[in-house]
C-alpha cells in the first residue's frame, strides 16, 4: 500500500467527518417517503405533516367545535311551555258555549333569567371554548418539538454511520499496509489482527446503529400518520439555529402555550363563579292564556311569575362554594405553572450555551487537534517509526470527536425545539429555521 494513496483516502473520510453539519435545506417539497441513501425530506415538511395528519389534534378540534356550539346557545332563552286545557262545569255533558265557566284553554309561558345571567352563561362558555383553542395550541407545539427532537436523533445517527462506514475503508488500507510490512518482516502479526478486531468492532456498532435507526424512525413515522416501516432518507444536516434574543423569562411569560391554558383556566372559572353568585338573584316568566268559550266572548288572561331562590343554602351556595374552590385551584395551578416554566427557562438556557460552547469547542479545538494527531501518527507508521496500536488510539479519538460532535448538534436542535415550545416559535415552517 503506497502512503500516497491512503493520505488521499483518509483526507476524503476527514471532510466526510467535517462537512454539511448544519446547513439548511431550503425550498424542501411536501413530505415524500425516502428510500436509503437518498436525502430525507426537510424537518419543516415532516413538522407540517405530522401537524396536518395528527388525529389528537383533530380530536381536540371535534372539541373545541363543540365548545364553541356550545357557547352559542348558551346564553339562549329557556324553551317556553304551551299548553292546553278544557274546563267543564257541566261534566260529564259538554258545556262548552253554554256555561260561562266551561273553556278550552290555551296557554303560553316563558321564563326569563334574571339580569345578566344569560350573559354570564355565555361568558363561562366562550371561556370554556378559549381553554380547547389554547390546549390545541399547545398541542401543536409539542408535537413540532416532538417530531424536531427525533429528526435530530436520526441526523447524529446518520453522521455515526457514514463515519463508521468511513473508517471501515480506512481500517481496510491500514490493515493492507500491516500486512505488506509483515510480509517483508518490517512489522509483527498483531498489528494486522488489532486491524480486524477494530474492523469487527466498527461492524458491531453499524448492526446497532442500523437497529436504534428504525426505532427512531417508527416514532418519527407514528407522528407523521405513516406506517411504521415507511423508509426515511438519510438526514445530512440540521437546519441553522439562532438563539431567541434574550430575557427568555419574558417571553415565555407572554408566550408559553401551558401558561396561557392555565390563565384561560383561571378565566372560565372565574365566570362560572360570577355566574354562580348570579343564581341567588330571582328569574321571572311572562304568560298568558286564552279560553275559547264557543258563542260566548273568550277569556284572556296575562300573568307574571318570580321563582325565589328560597333554598339557596341547599342549592346555590354549594355550588358557589365549589366555584370558589375550582377559581383557587385554577390560581395556584397558574403559579405552579409559572414556577415550572421558570425551572425550565433555567435549564434550556443552560443547556442552550453549553450546547454552542461545546460544538464550538470541537469545532474550533478538538476536531483539528484528534486529525493532526492522527495524521501524524500514520505517517510515523508508513515510514517504520511508529506503532500501530497509536495509530489505531488516534484513530479511534478523531472518529469518537467527530461523533460526539454530531450527537451535541443534535443536542442543541432538541434543546432549541424544546425552546420554541415555551417562547412560542413557529410549529410550521418558519424563518426561524433558516428557510
Amino acid at each position: 500500500m503506497k502512503p500516497f494513496a491512503l493520505a488521499c483516502s483518509f483526507q476524503a473520510l476527514l471532510a466526510c467527518g467535517l462537512g454539511g453539519s448544519v446547513s439548511a435545506q431550503a425550498g424542501a417539497p411536501p413530505f415524500v417517503p425516502q428510500p436509503a441513501g437518498q436525502p430525507a425530506p426537510h424537518v419543516d415538511d415532516l413538522v407540517a405533516t405530522a401537524l396536518a395528519r395528527s388525529t389528537e389534534i383533530d380530536v381536540m378540534r371535534a372539541r373545541l367545535d363543540a365548545a364553541r356550539e356550545m357557547a352559542a346557545s348558551a346564553g339562549a332563552l329557556p324553551n317556553p311551555m304551551a299548553s292546553v286545557a278544557y274546563t267543564e262545569a257541566d261534566f260529564p255533558s259538554f258545556s262548552v258555549g253554554r256555561e260561562p265557566m266551561s273553556a278550552i284553554t290555551v296557554e303560553y309561558r316563558q321564563s326569563l333569567p334574571g339580569a345578566g345571567k344569560r350573559e354570564a352563561r355565555r361568558a363561562v362558555a366562550i371561556a370554556d371554548a378559549e381553554t380547547r383553542e389554547r390546549e390545541i395550541a399547545s398541542l401543536r407545539r409539542r408535537l413540532a418539538a416532538q417530531v424536531r427532537t427525533i429528526y435530530g436523533r436520526v441526523y447524529a445517527l446518520d453522521r455515526e454511520r457514514a463515519l463508521l462506514a468511513a473508517s471501515h475503508e480506512l481500517l481496510d488500507m491500514l490493515a493492507v499496509t500491516a500486512a505488506s510490512r509483515y510480509g517483508v518482516g518490517e512489522a509483527q502479526q498483531e498489528p494486522i489482527i488489532r486491524a480486524q478486531i477494530e474492523k469487527s468492532r466498527v461492524d458491531e456498532r453499524l448492526d446497532d446503529l442500523t437497529a436504534e435507526r428504525r426505532v427512531q424512525v417508527a416514532a418519527l413515522n407514528r407522528l407523521i400518520d405513516v406506517p411504521a416501516d415507511t423508509p426515511l432518507g438519510t438526514v445530512e444536516s440540521l437546519p441553522a439555529l439562532t438563539a431567541p434574543p434574550a430575557p427568555w423569562f419574558d417571553l415565555a411569560a407572554v408566550n408559553d402555550p401551558g401558561l396561557a391554558v392555565r390563565q384561560a383556566e383561571i378565566s372560565a372559572a372565574d365566570r362560572r363563579l360570577a355566574a354562580a353568585r348570579l343564581d341567588l338573584k330571582p328569574d321571572f316568566s311572562l304568560g298568558g292564556s286564552v279560553g275559547i268559550r264557543g258563542t260566548l266572548p273568550p277569556v284572556v288572561t296575562f300573568g307574571f311569575g318570580i321563582e325565589l331562590p328560597l333554598w339557596k343554602k341547599e342549592k346555590q351556595e354549594p355550588i358557589i362554594r365549589v366555584a370558589e374552590q375550582e377559581l383557587t385551584l385554577a390560581r395556584r395551578a397558574a403559579h405552579n405553572e409559572r414556577v415550572e416554566l421558570d425551572a425550565e427557562i433555567a435549564r434550556l438556557n443552560a443547556e442552550w450555551l453549553r450546547g454552542e460552547q461545546q460544538i464550538r469547542r470541537y469545532r474550533e479545538a478538538i476536531l483539528p487537534q484528534t486529525a493532526a494527531a492522527m495524521d501524524a501518527a500514520r505517517l510515523a507508521y508508513l515510514n517504520g517509526r511508529g506503532d500501530f496500536s497509536a495509530v489505531l488510539e488516534d484513530f479511534g479519538l478523531w472518529l469518537d470527536a467527530r461523533i460526539r460532535l454530531a450527537q451535541r448538534e443534535a443536542a442543541r436542535f432538541a434543546t432549541w425545539a424544546e425552546l420554541q415550545i415555551v417562547i412560542g416559535g413557529p410549529a410550521t415552517p418558519g424563518a426561524a429555521e433558516g428557510r
